[in-house]
């Protein structure tokens, strides 16, 4: 009798003991919100990147010509201040240049050789970016291959863009919820969507003086954005 009454004490027990797992079972409601942050301040930087492109007969002749202008062109920096650090070649090539007659079945015939070199200068003093263009067209450089405006120490900013972007996030959630008639529980999980990426332009507002160089280095704007998982109750 002992043993039965156990027995049937244990079988009652057994659906009480499975409904945790059940409960366990069933998948976590959640909801996934993307929030956005951004902020605009006036660039106090600019990377530029400068070429010196010649075209000879023979790669040495061009190597030479090529070498002469572009050691002008990083003296001319020098000069205005640039430092050393700030100086970095970005691209060097030598490639043959061949010429075909047009309506002809003869091969191509080398005609002479292109020397291509870039360097890549960060422009700390916008003041100057000006004198920096004017100097580089005027010692040598015939090509300029890039002009970015951005910020030398964007921490704080990009810290503030997070902090909008969580409360972006957070209104949109809010907004979901009741709208839909749910409550918001826990915060599952956050990410960084693209680490803040790279200044973006906006419109012009003031110019950066230049004597040679007109430049407008306007406003940037620093953007971030977060995908924020809620549980939902």
């Amino acid at each position: 009798m002992r043993l039965s009454a156990l027995f049937g004490c244990a079988l009652a027990l057994l659906p009480l003991l499975a409904a945790p797992a059940a409960a366990a079972d069933e998948p976590v409601r959640r909801m996934t919100v993307t929030g956005t942050g951004e902020v605009s301040g006036r660039p106090d930087m600019a990377d530029v990147t400068v070429g010196v492109e010649t075209d000879a007969e023979t790669a040495r002749a061009g190597l030479d010509a090529n070498n002469a202008a572009m050691t002008r062109v990083m003296a001319a920096m020098a000069d205005l201040g640039i430092a050393e650090k700030d100086l970095q070649t970005s691209g060097f090539s030598i490639n043959p240049r061949y010429e075909q007659k047009p309506n002809s079945n003869e091969p191509p015939r080398l005609v002479g050789y292109q020397v291509r070199n870039q360097l890549h200068v960060a422009v700390r003093d916008l003041d100057k970016l000006g004198q920096v263009l004017d100097a580089a067209v005027t010692q040598g450089s015939n090509r300029i291959d890039g002009l970015a405006f951005g910020f030398a120490a964007p921490e704080s900013m990009l810290d503030e863009a997070r902090k909008r972007a969580v409360a972006d996030a957070r209104r949109k959630a809010q907004i979901y919820a009741e709208g839909l008639d749910l409550k918001l529980g826990s915060i599952l999980s956050v990410d960084e969507a693209g680490g803040g990426g790279p200044p973006r332009p906006m419109f012009a507002r003031a110019l950066a003086a230049a004597p040679a160089v007109p430049i407008a280095a306007g406003e940037s704007t620093l953007q971030v954005q977060v995908n924020v998982v809620w549980q939902i109750e």
